[in-house]
Parts: C-alpha cells; sequence; structure tokens
C-alpha cells in the first residue's frame, strides 16, 4: 500500500522515467549460455503480466511532454514490441506516443532500438522511447 501511495502522490510530476521491466534474461544468454537451460528467472506467463503493470504503474507518473523509456535484456517480440503496442492501446498508454529513438549507432527495428548479440557482438537489448503527449488528454478525452 505504501508504493501505491507515492504513486499517487507523483502521478505526472517527472520529466522521464526508466522501467527496466523484470525479464526473461534471454538477451544475456551469449554471456550465460548455461542460463537457457538453469533458468532462475519467472516463466514467461508470469512476466509478461508484470511487464504491462509496471510499465502501467510507470507512465503515471510522467508529465505531459514527458518521456517514459521502457528497456528489456530480451529479444523476445512479446517482451518488447507486442508489451509496448499493447500499452499503447491500453486506458493508460493513450496519451503517449512511440518516438524512434536517437544517438544510437546501432540500427534501429522500426521506431525501437534494438540489439542483438548476432548483429552487433553486444548482449540483446531492447529500448522504446514513449512521450506523453503535451497537455495529457488526446483523442477527445476532456480534462476533469
Amino acid at each position: 500500500e505504501g508504493a501505491d501511495k507515492w504513486l499517487k502522490r507523483r502521478k505526472r510530476s517527472f520529466d522521464r522515467v526508466l522501467v527496466d521491466a523484470p525479464c526473461s534474461g534471454v538477451g544475456a544468454w551469449r554471456r550465460n549460455p548455461d542460463a537457457r537451460w538453469l533458468r532462475k528467472t519467472r516463466p514467461l506467463e508470469e512476466l509478461l503480466p508484470l511487464q504491462a503493470e509496471v510499465l502501467s504503474r510507470a507512465s503515471r507518473l510522467v508529465r505531459p511532454g514527458g518521456t517514459l523509456v521502457y528497456a528489456t535484456c530480451s529479444l523476445l517480440p512479446e517482451e518488447n514490441a507486442e508489451q509496448v503496442r499493447t500499452f499503447l492501446r491500453s486506458e493508460e498508454g493513450k496519451d503517449f506516443e512511440l518516438r524512434p529513438p536517437t544517438g544510437f549507432p546501432a540500427p534501429l527495428d522500426g521506431p525501437y532500438m534494438s540489439l542483438s548479440p548476432a548483429q552487433h557482438e553486444t548482449d540483446g537489448f531492447f529500448g522504446a522511447v514513449l512521450c506523453r503527449r503535451e497537455g495529457g488528454w488526446s483523442r477527445g478525452r476532456r480534462r476533469g
């Protein structure tokens, strides 16, 4: 309950929020190949709703005109682009728009930043930049 109160008091007060989402860690298998068999993370069926909840709660902290970055160390689309698309279709996500990340030397995967061990000789990584529209009230909704 303490976290809920904290979130409510700080609603729409941050310029930038970073979500380093709990994930499967698939992107780190290059460094830890045995992790595939020694899975110490939660199953994907548990992670996906947790990621959605963390993203939703974090979004409430972003002020109009502010930025929310969603990141994972996963290569799985359901933890990455699919999670972002689902958020953008949700009530919490309607005030946000996806913006391509800037300043990264790696090629972008559409509007996302995506690193892959095979292409970039790094761990796998995903990043999405979401900006809350100025005014924070979109698609015909009124302030109230």
